[in-house]
Parts: structure tokens; sequence; C-alpha cells
């Protein structure tokens, strides 16, 4: 509480700019550690940093240990495929150039809760990468402060983003078109579609190139069944696919759903590939050893990860401006479970 009885506001960045009197972003560089701002400015930010109580306790450390060579990444989830290994690759890249990484995890998507795991990031010091593929990790984007490097790791935009979106993705949208005209190719009249959530909009990438390749083919567009990210939402979606015996082609929105489907299918009594073809979506690490071994979409999902850090660290160097593009053309992987539907 202040003299007058009412609550504080917490110093921003901008008021530590009007204190010292220099420009927001070299108070963003002082407290990054970075080399170009002269020793009188650095020693006239950290003198307002210490008025105000700008995040005092975390930044005084982080100054006090000279640049911050750290990386924090938060994450509605650590433990599905694509989210593991994009944390892989970021371990990966850091320890290469000697930063350490911190994780947190975006417990809720409540909007205070999520600006208060932000914030907490933030106040390690170094830069942020965000991993965006869930209405936590969309608003922990939104709620990055200003000043602070960071990178997203996001679902495939739907058109090219500005400069000032730091962003990375790897091509879902080219990736599920590839998977489907595989499947067409085989003669299957249609490809059903067990779709996993989308994070930012209504339909996603995945969701919007299936559509593509059916349309261009002059297939018919079945509803979408609606998954969940693991095997028990693909083998409730199989279930309702199997007693449809025009179902002839499955396309997953990721290798976890198709796990389920195959099973799904299996205790139908309708085999793969004799009666139903299967891909799914990643290509992990279990999908070559499948019985059938599973046809799908291989994405690097480690190097998204690196390349997300790639970008970052350019930025916490002033090496290199920070400008968003896409990571690795997805493959198409053709196994076992796809074949050519029953005469």
């Amino acid at each position: 509480m202040n003299v007058t009885g009412h609550t504080s506001s917490p110093a921003s960045i901008r008021d530590v700019a009007a204190a010292a009197g220099v420009s927001y972003q070299t108070v963003s560089r002082v407290i990054n550690g970075h080399p170009s701002v002269r020793q009188s400015t650095r020693e006239r930010v950290l003198a307002a940093i210490d008025e105000l109580g700008f995040r005092r306790n975390a930044t005084a450390l982080a100054l006090a240990r000279g640049r911050s060579r750290a990386v924090t990444v938060l994450t509605a989830d650590t433990t599905h495929y694509g989210y593991a290994s994009i944390l892989q690759g970021v371990e990966e890249a850091a320890r290469a150039a000697t930063y350490s990484v911190g994780v947190g995890v975006l417990e809720s998507a409540d909007e205070a809760a999520v600006a208060a795991e932000v914030q907490r990031a933030a106040d390690m010091g170094g830069g942020l990468i965000v991993i965006a593929y869930d209405p936590a990790g969309v608003r922990a984007l939104e709620a990055v402060p200003a000043g602070l490097p960071f990178v997203g790791v996001v679902e495939t935009p739907a058109s090219t983003p500005t400069d000032n979106r730091p962003w990375v993705w790897t091509d879902d949208r080219e990736a599920a078109y590839e998977a489907t005209r595989h499947l067409l190719s085989l003669g299957h009249e249609t490809v059903h579609y067990v779709a996993i959530p989308s994070g930012t909009r209504p339909t996603s990438a995945r969701t919007g190139g299936w559509r593509q390749a059916l349309k261009e083919a002059g297939a018919p567009e079945p509803r979408p069944v609606q998954g969940s990210w693991g095997p028990g939402g693909g083998h409730a979606a199989g279930l309702e696919l199997a007693r449809d015996p025009s179902v002839t082609a499955i396309l997953c929105g990721n290798d976890d759903l198709a796990l389920g489907v195959l099973r799904a299918l299996h205790e139908a009594g309708r085999p793969v590939p004799g009666e139903v073809s299967v891909a799914g979506f990643d290509d992990a690490p279990h999908s070559a050893y499948l019985t059938p071994s599973l046809t799908t979409v291989r994405l690097d999902f480690t190097g998204l990860g690196r390349a997300a850090f790639a970008l970052l660290h350019a930025a916490l160097e002033e090496s290199a401006p920070i400008t968003p593009h896409p990571v690795s053309a997805p493959e198409l992987v053709i196994r076992e479970s796809s074949g050519r539907p029953p005469a």
C-alpha cells in the first residue's frame, strides 16, 4: 500500500524508461544483458529499476550474473509426442549454445493463471518460447510482456504472419493434404477424418488440408469425427466409424488417435487394410511397430524445437532479426495400414 491507502500498480518497463530518460527498448536491452548499452546508461536504468521495484527480485539477480543465458519454455503439455519432441529440440540446441532451459507448465487456460505463469517466466530473465497448440498456449502468447524476446511455436497460420510475430511452425495443412491424396489414390471413394482439437480456430490446418484434397478430387466430404489427443478418443471414434460399412479409409489427426482407431476396428472385426485403410499423423516412435505398421506423415518436431531456439538465440545475441517461418516439409511414410479398398 502507498501512503494514500491505495494499492500501487506494478511498475512497467515504460515507467522504468521514463524514470531513466531512455527508450523502453534500451531498458529491455539492459534487462537482457546486451553489450551495446553504454555503462552510464546501464547504471541509470538499474537505478530506476531499484527505485521503482520493477521485477526487482528476479531482474537484479539476472543482472548480477551478467547476461542471462537461459530460456523458459511455456507449454500446457510435456507428455504428448509433439510437445515432448519440441522440448527435446529446444534443450538440445540450448545445450549446444551453453544456455539453460526451464519449463513452465500452463495448468489452466484461465486468463489470470496464464498471465501469472507468463510473468514468472519473464522474471527468470533471458527469453521465452511458447508452445501454442492449445488455448492456454495461445493465451500465453498474447500475454508476453512488451520488450521480452520470445518465439511462438504455433499451428500452421491461415496466412503468412507479419514480421512482428516471431513464430515457427510445420506445414500441417500440406501434410494432411498429402495423406488424404495418398488414400484417395488407392481407390477409396472418400476419406473419413478423426480430428484433434484446435487451439487457435474452429477448424485446424490439418482439417483444412484434408478438405482441400477431397474437394480437388471431387470426393464426398464426410462429417469429421471429433477426437481428443490420445488413444481413448481414437478408440471411441473408431467404434463409431466401424459401424458404417461404407467407411473404407480413415485419416487420424495424430498417431495416438490412430492407435485407438486400429484397436476399435480390430474389435469390430474389420481388418486393416483389408476392409479399412488407416493413416496417422506425426510418425511417433511406436507407429512403425504396430500391427499393421502405420502409414503416417512425418513431422520434424525436434527440428521445430531447434529452430525455435535458434530464432530466439539470434534475437538474444542481436545477431539477426526474428522473422516468422515454417520449418521443414512433411514427409509421407507409407506402411502396411493403407491399401486398396475391398473389391
